[in-house]
């Protein structure tokens, strides 16, 4: 080979090895992480299955607006039971949980916790003609029906643990939220802890006859603080995603977005400030 055709050959060889690298670098920078969002598919507004069969929601949406601003990202969502949403955290089969959660110090434990994407108030749902619940302190010894992990069941189950004497008397049930609030109006049960935004759209829409019991600052903090987050799994890549998921929310609150979203579910701004 004489020098002219070697040269020639070294320099191809050189710009197929620089286009090979590129290449490379391009397909490492714009590799993709898929993402499972997990939700039970309940409670309504928040998260829903509607007539077509669709996944549809508060949390859903705002999920949604948080993640279309992280291409890094592609997200799939999977619905089950609520309990299972938990154990799929667990088990990093789910990399992140949407189902109106509240904060809850085990959980904090267990789970990152995104920061806030909704505030709202709790408030105790009793039958119209019922007299005996006007505060807190008057549950004591009253019935009330309630989905095992939720944070009321958490909140009653530890207002007993402060008073064995005459304790809340629960039932678990994993009922929807739409029979249970009938259960409260027919009297089977005394009333229900319950976001003050869902009770108000239940009463209108299906024309319960409920009266709401607004809480002392001091009752409602024995609940949870007036906001839901987003779980995340506590794996390897946890944290980065929490961060990440943050900085979502940032930029949708910031935009007017998570208020749009919040308006065309709730028709008012419960977006967190």
């Amino acid at each position: 080979m004489n020098l002219k055709k070697w040269y020639s050959f070294l320099i191809l060889a050189v710009l197929s090895l620089i286009g090979c690298d590129n290449q490379n670098k391009n397909t490492q920078s714009t590799k993709v992480e898929k993402i499972v969002i997990a939700t039970s598919g309940a409670p309504s507004p928040f998260t829903t299955v509607n007539d077509k069969g669709e996944l549809t929601g508060y949390d859903i949406d705002v999920v949604k607006a948080i993640f279309a601003k992280q291409p890094q990202y592609e997200i799939n969502f999977e619905i089950t039971e609520f309990p299972s949403v938990l154990a799929g955290l667990d088990s990093q089969r789910y990399q992140v949980g949407a189902n109106n959660y509240a904060m809850n110090e085990k959980r904090k434990e267990k789970y990152f916790y995104s920061d806030p994407i909704f505030k709202n108030q709790y408030v105790i749902a009793v039958a119209k003609n019922n007299n005996n619940i006007n505060r807190f302190s008057d549950l004591n010894g009253k019935s009330t029906e309630v989905s095992p992990g939720l944070n009321y069941a958490t909140a009653l189950e530890t207002y007993n643990q402060q008073n064995p004497n005459n304790p809340v008397k629960i039932v678990y049930s994993e009922a929807d939220l739409l029979p249970v609030l009938q259960h409260v109006e027919s009297g089977q049960y005394d009333f229900q802890l319950i976001d003050k935004v869902m009770l108000s759209q239940y009463t209108s829409e299906h024309h319960l006859n409920l009266k709401i019991i607004e809480l002392s600052k001091e009752d409602e903090d024995r609940i949870a603080s007036p906001f839901s987050y987003l779980l995340i799994s506590k794996s390897s890549r946890g944290e980065q995603l929490t961060k990440d998921i943050n900085e979502g929310i940032k930029k949708i609150i910031s935009s007017g977005e998570l208020a749009q979203i919040s308006q065309r579910y709730f028709a008012a701004d419960y977006s967190p400030k």
